[in-house]
């Protein structure tokens, strides 16, 4: 890949009488703005700090007609989203208001992942179980008043059992109450852009008008954990465990079973979770994970009126997704040049990619002929922050854009000073 040139300011021998003008003039280089195009198949080699994941945030949906696709669903609300982009690539009513019921656990262990990540609490910290969330009803793993669990231990009882004792537990572990830990939850949602969205507890056991979600709206916040904590699969792919209860009464053993089925059917996909949910007024839901080939994706029903067809219907989505797309990433995009800089105590600034750059295709493009075109900014002047957007990647196919990724500060450049000025220009004397 051929990159143009950058002009570097030389000096000579300089009489001491222009010392004062010299000094008045920040040294500063060029760059072209735009770089040439090179075709994806001649990828330089990439650099060591390219991120191994993209941006979370939501693609352009590329709505597949119901009608045409004719999977004869009957599930009033459903979705199929690619993980990697967030591209839609079914959708039926997908922003109605319904009860999401146990799917509610999603936003709650995304929650306790948030947690975890920032180390305001820890696997292996021990939870006491309140008289408020031994008290939950439905579907629960038993946990009497003052019984000590770990915070991985109660994940597991969440994931795979559905236990709403164990998210109160956790709630509470977390935020202090449950109505704190709930008012964190909708913050979450907002943050994530689910604008048809508000939960009222955080195990979904309420019918309460005032809690509901969307299937596109369950599919945003299932992305986001997926994406962020994959360390989720481990724990939505248990099939069966068991806990130990210890109490005043003594020990006795507890069997986790998982309720989401689909996890023992025969696919050509790989099943990788992840939560199920169903009450009288929500009916029968599932959000279902898959992973096939490198494509990850989210399928949701909401109000199935059977129980089984919701896994029936949800394994459907992920076939019609699966023999419908192909995906697209540079995993080895171009190396970039240092980018110069002007009035900064360093001339140049090294650039590095926000995200590995993905591409959904419904359509069967020859990914091949791909090209990419880098930008850079042509009057980068100090400070320049760590992390500050310098330039991007524009990826086209034929004559069609496809996206791009931005280029990025690896590290801050503060503004030079005269004393910045003087030593350098010392120092170009000296070669």
């Amino acid at each position: 890949m051929r990159f143009f040139p950058f002009s570097r300011f030389r000096t000579s021998t300089i009489p001491l009488f222009f010392l004062c003008l010299f000094l008045s003039c920040p040294f500063s280089a060029r760059a072209d703005d735009t770089l040439p195009v090179q075709p994806a198949s001649e990828a330089a080699e990439t650099t060591d700090d390219s991120p191994d994941s993209p941006p979370l945030l939501p693609g352009e949906a590329v709505l597949v007609d119901a009608d045409a696709a004719n999977l004869g669903l009957s599930s009033p609300s459903c979705i199929l989203m690619e993980a990697s982009t967030g591209t839609v690539l079914y959708e039926t009513d997908k922003d109605s208001r319904r009860s999401p019921a146990s799917i509610t656990k999603i936003m709650t262990l995304l929650l306790i992942f948030d947690a975890l990540e920032s180390g305001a609490i820890h696997l292996q910290d021990s939870v006491v179980t309140s008289a408020y969330a031994k008290s939950m009803g439905g579907s629960q793993v038993f946990l009497e008043e003052g019984e000590v669990q770990t915070v991985e231990t109660l994940i597991k009882c969440i994931v795979v059992a559905s236990g709403n004792d164990a998210s109160v537990a956790m709630a509470e572990h977390i935020a202090g109450s449950e109505s704190e830990f709930v008012r964190q939850m909708n913050a979450r949602a907002k943050s994530l852009g689910m604008e048809n969205t508000n939960f009222e507890d955080c195990c979904g056991l309420t019918d309460s008008d005032g809690h509901y979600s969307s299937a596109h709206d369950i599919a945003i916040m299932a992305r986001e954990l997926i994406r962020t904590y994959p360390q989720i699969r481990q724990y939505a792919t248990i099939w069966m465990d068991t806990i130990t209860h210890v109490t005043r009464q003594g020990s006795k053993e507890f069997g986790l079973s998982n309720t989401n089925r689909l996890l023992k059917m025969n696919h050509s996909f790989t099943v990788t979770g992840l939560k199920t949910g169903s009450t009288a007024k929500a009916k029968y839901c599932l959000c279902a994970t898959a992973e096939k080939d490198g494509i990850e994706l989210i399928a949701v029903v909401m109000a199935c009126p059977n129980y089984k067809d919701r896994f029936s219907e949800a394994a459907s989505l992920l076939n019609f997704g699966y023999a419908s797309c192909s995906l697209y990433e540079d995993p080895s995009p171009p190396a970039v040049p240092p980018v110069p800089v002007k009035n900064g105590v360093s001339e140049s600034v090294s650039p590095k990619y926000a995200s590995i750059f993905s591409y959904l295709s419904t359509t069967g493009e020859d990914f091949s002929q791909i090209e990419r075109e880098i930008v850079i900014d042509p009057g980068l002047t100090a400070p320049v922050r760590q992390g500050q957007t310098i330039g991007h990647v524009t990826y086209r196919l034929s004559e069609k854009t496809l996206g791009q990724v931005d280029l990025i500060a690896a590290e801050a450049v503060e503004k030079a000073g005269y004393k910045d000025y003087l030593l350098r220009l010392f120092q170009r004397f000296l070669l």
